[in-house]
């Protein structure tokens, strides 16, 4: 009976241990998922807020650059775009665009709360070919996370320009992100009116950064995003994917129209290592 119990002992004890390696080594991959993950959350909200920020300097972009106190040119995409609780104002003397979304936060369209200011310098006419853009952030939230950077708007004609974002950073409770990218937007629709609200772009280009994780990442636009500015979609990209590569070599595809029907929502899907789940842009950062 001894001998018999002491053969059961053995053979519990290989077995817990076994599964307590296999559970440990679990443990020790568990991160691998999280990590790159954390990169496409981040990756997508300041890829979205850039998109956004850029939306609101054109539809509040003045009609006439030399003229001190210019209204935009569709005062109704403006509002649509930023809501109102905002001050806007443009010195001729100095080109200098300001949206002053106050102290408090302001809750705009799409259930967005902003503070700050967003400033843009522009050095002619907004939409004329060769004018450059310098957009910079002023105490700038969007949901109490604050967001800092240059971004230079470069217009290229046609509707079409180019977005460089340097030195940029999205401070949040969970830890600061950090990235630099290069846009290329292309017009596909809306060429024929001034409001900016029947506008379609085709966006390429790539990023780079270091997640509120610490953790370096790379993201390059696999198939371009499709930006639409109609009333309802303003708030993300309907379809398109990009590949991001973390520096502990993990790869993740992002895919902006998981359904396959480019709505107007914020749903994203997320495919690691075979697995997909379904994630809302920005949840809320």
């Amino acid at each position: 009976m001894k001998a018999s119990l002491r053969r059961a002992l053995r053979v519990v004890l290989v077995t817990s241990t076994a599964l307590w390696l296999s559970a440990c080594a679990k443990t020790a991959d568990a991160p691998a998922a999280p990590d790159v993950t954390v990169s496409a959350e981040d990756q997508s909200l300041v890829e979205d807020e850039s998109a956004v920020i850029t939306d609101l300097v054109e539809a509040a972009a003045p009609a006439d650059a030399a003229l001190t106190g210019s209204a935009t040119a569709e005062p109704a995409d403006l509002a649509r775009v930023a809501g109102s609780c905002f001050t806007r104002t443009y010195d001729a003397a100095t080109r200098t665009l300001t949206l002053d979304f106050g102290a408090t936060n302001c809750l705009g369209p799409n259930g967005v709360a902003r503070r700050g200011k967003i400033v843009a310098v522009f050095s002619g006419p907004y939409r004329q070919a060769g004018a450059l853009t310098t957009i910079t952030l002023v105490d700038y939230y969007r949901n109490d996370n604050r967001h800092t950077g240059t971004r230079t708007i470069t217009t290229l004609g046609g509707g079409s320009w180019r977005l460089d974002v340097q030195n940029a950073s999205v401070t949040t409770a969970a830890g600061t992100h950090t990235w630099v990218s290069q846009r290329h937007y292309t017009r596909t629709a809306g060429a024929a009116t001034r409001t900016i609200l029947d506008d379609e772009y085709s966006v390429t280009g790539e990023a780079s950064g270091t997640n509120r994780k610490g953790s370096h990442y790379t993201a390059v636009i696999q198939q371009p995003l499709h930006k639409k500015l109609q009333a309802g979609c303003v708030r993300t990209f309907v379809a398109g994917t990009v590949q991001i590569l973390t520096s502990k070599g993990k790869e993740l595809l992002l895919n902006y129209d998981p359904t396959g029907t480019q709505a107007c929502d914020n749903l994203a899907s997320i495919t690691v290592n075979g697995s997909t789940r379904t994630m809302r842009v920005g949840r809320g950062l």
